[in-house]
């Protein structure tokens, strides 16, 4: 046998890759989420002017699952691809993005920072492309799993763009979570 593993050890090796990173990415996106109390629940959020383009509130509850489910797919094919040059940095800049990602809920949600908001999600962009461009050097399916998340974010660049400018004052709308004492 000259073979080190086989096929289908490699697909279990990749496997379970995947079965740690879409659930850690899908459950700190639930965290990110609740702790900023985001979406239309929000009492904030319901009294900000939204452009025409905002979508509806269950759109973000059904696309950002399959995003973070994408996200947690090309991560493994990452990490399976050992030995593989430059791993090390995509993999480091996948999780600065995805830092930044869970971030933006609650500096958007809960600090009512609409202007912040806007530029973290423009870095979010500028980091995950970047990081794309990484996964494709490593491994193309890995960069094409991106690809989704990437238009993503730009739609959500340009959301956040109308909205921060459609609402100048909408630190003061109701008092941010983040600071209010009990």
């Amino acid at each position: 046998m000259s073979e080190i593993a086989s096929k289908a050890q490699l697909r279990m090796s990749y496997l379970r890759w995947a079965l740690f990173t879409v659930p850690a990415i899908e459950f700190l996106g639930i965290v990110s989420a609740r702790i900023s109390n985001s979406g239309y629940g929000n009492a904030w959020f319901a009294a900000l002017d939204k452009p025409a383009i905002t979508p509806p509130g269950i759109a973000f509850a059904i696309v950002w699952p399959i995003l973070y489910l994408l996200m947690g797919l090309a991560l493994a094919v990452i990490l399976h691809a050992r030995g593989a040059r430059g791993r090390g940095v995509a993999i480091a800049l996948f999780l600065v993005q995805l830092f930044c990602n869970l971030a933006w809920s609650p500096v958007f949600f809960a600090a009512h920072e609409t202007t912040v908001a806007f530029y973290l999600c423009v870095a979010i962009l500028l980091l995950a492309t970047i990081t794309t461009m990484l996964f494709v050097r490593i491994r193309v399916g890995a960069a094409l799993l991106m690809l989704p998340y990437l238009a993503w974010l730009v739609f959500a660049s340009i959301l956040s763009y109308q909205i921060m400018v459609m609402n100048p004052g909408a630190d003061a709308l109701v008092a941010p979570a983040i600071r209010t004492q009990i």
